[in-house]
Formats: structure tokens, sequence, C-alpha cells
């Protein structure tokens, strides 16, 4: 068994830059060197990134169309030894491209796959954009189809941590109004275009202000859009605001019909409305 497993090959997740070929890893370059195959999103966009290091490597074509299939066509290859280097567009493969199909076929069939440390635009525009960083959720492109995307909206729309969206310049404009319209006009956004290239830009504004500011031009470039997340504090306000509609009696009243203790029916009632657990004693005596 152990014999099999050390003749099979392995994937390597192979980040190229986003836009400046001066970010690509050394290690990177060694890999797509010493590679077999490497699977490539674009052949016509990797091919020039090859020929710009002079790497002479198999490549072949993996793409969202043929993701299932020529999956199986690669697993067939890595199970006979041969090492493939799957890289995509531009950064990090598996991030919102066919690159997580690859992996996880190559789990599931216990060959060994390596990621190497790379160029991602979601982390580069984040670092910039002057929001948050601690905490955030990415949420790549938002989905076509209407009721998907609405759900994920819903969810956003109370969510506290930085929000990282992908867009393309012809979708622009409308993503920016959808998010106006789902998460309110002051709410700030950085608009990351052209990370790490020549025309490289950061704005920072309200999406009001962004939605303003591309009135009257057209979007150029691929865009990061970072979002700042809701107020905490906002979110509890809002939440509270609720039980200003009952009386603190109903409200108690409301937890004992659950079957819940007069004591812990008291404490449910002061997180709800933000006060102490005596405010409540008293407000009901």
């Amino acid at each position: 068994m152990d014999t099999e497993e050390n003749s099979r090959g392995k994937l390597y997740i192979c980040p190229t830059p986003i836009g400046n070929l001066g970010d690509i890893t050394e290690r990177t370059l060694n890999t797509l060197r010493s590679a077999d195959i490497i699977a490539a999103e674009d052949t016509r966009n990797t091919l020039r990134l090859l020929n710009h290091f002079a790497i002479k490597s198999h490549l072949t074509s993996y793409h969202e169309y043929n993701r299932y299939d020529k999956a199986a066509e690669l697993i067939k290859q890595l199970l006979e030894g041969k090492n493939v280097a799957c890289v995509t567009d531009a950064g990090t493969p598996g991030i919102s491209d066919p690159g997580e199909v690859l992996v996880a076929e190559c789990i599931a069939s216990g060959i060994e796959v390596v990621s190497l440390p790379g160029a991602t635009a979601f982390v580069t525009a984040l670092t910039v954009s002057g929001l948050p960083t601690g905490r955030f959720v990415f949420e790549g492109f938002l989905p076509k189809d209407k009721k998907e995307k609405q759900r994920i909206l819903d969810d956003l729309r109370e969510e506290t941590r930085t929000i990282i969206l992908y867009e393309a310049p012809h979708r622009l404009k409308e993503t920016l109004a959808t998010l106006e319209g789902a998460l309110g006009a002051d709410r700030r956004i950085a608009l990351c275009r052209e990370l790490t290239k020549i025309h490289e830009e950061i704005l920072r504004f309200t999406i009001k202000e962004a939605e303003a500011h591309y009135a009257d031009k057209d979007p150029k470039g691929e865009y990061v859009l970072v979002i700042e997340g809701r107020s905490a504090d906002e979110l509890i306000r809002e939440k509270r605001r609720v039980y200003d509609e009952i009386s603190v009696r109903e409200h108690f009243e409301r937890y004992i019909s659950t079957g819940m203790d007069k004591k812990e029916a008291m404490k449910a009632v002061a997180e709800d409305r933000g006060v102490t657990k005596r405010d409540i004693y008293r407000e009901l005596l």
C-alpha cells in the first residue's frame, strides 16, 4: 500500500501574479518547471506567463466548463505518478474558480495536494482598504440567479464583518445599485481596481458616492469591492427596538409561557432589552 501511495503524483496549487509578474515566487517557478502537466484555466494567458519565464512544461486546459470531466483525466494521470500544477488566470487556484473541484477530487482519490503561498486579490485589496481586517467574509462574485443573489444579500445585510466581493467592470454599476438597496447608501466601500498593475487604483467612498463617481463614466478593469460591515451596536439597537412595542410584563410572560422559570425569564428579558435583571424585577413589581 505504501509503495502504491508513493508512486502517485502530487497536485500543486500554484498562485500566479494578479498583475505584476515580479510577484511570482521562486518556489512556484520551480514547481511549474518540474511539473509533468500544468492545468490552466486559460492556456493562452498561462502560455504568456510560461514564455516570459522560459518554462516548457506540458500545458492542458482546465476550466469552468470541463472541470468534472477533465478532473477525472487528471486524477488518472496523477494516479499513474505524474505531478500536476494547477494555475488560474491570476491569483490562487480554488478561489472563485474551478480549482476547488480538482482539489476535492484529488483528496477523495487519496492524492496529496500541496498548496503554495502567493498572490490573492482579495487579501491584497483588504489590506489597502482602510476597513477593519481582523474579521472578514469573502463572497467572491454575487450569483447571477436572482433568488440566490437575494438570499446572499439578506445574509450580508446583517453581517458585521468586513465584506469582500469580486466584480467585473460591465456589472459594477448594477452591483453598486444593488448594494445600496441591500446595505444602505452610507456604508463605506473601497473599490480596488487593477491591483498590482500599471493602472492600479484604490477608491474609498460610501456606496452612494461610488455610484455618483461612475454615473458618467464606464468602469474599466477587474474590481475587488471591500465593504464595511454593519455596526454591531446598531444591529443590537435595532433588535432591541422590537421590544419597545411590548411591555416588560408581556415580554416576561412570553418567556414564562415557554416553560422558563421566573428567574431565567427575567434574565432573558434583561438581555433582550440591554438592562440589568434588577431593572426588570423593579418594573415587574
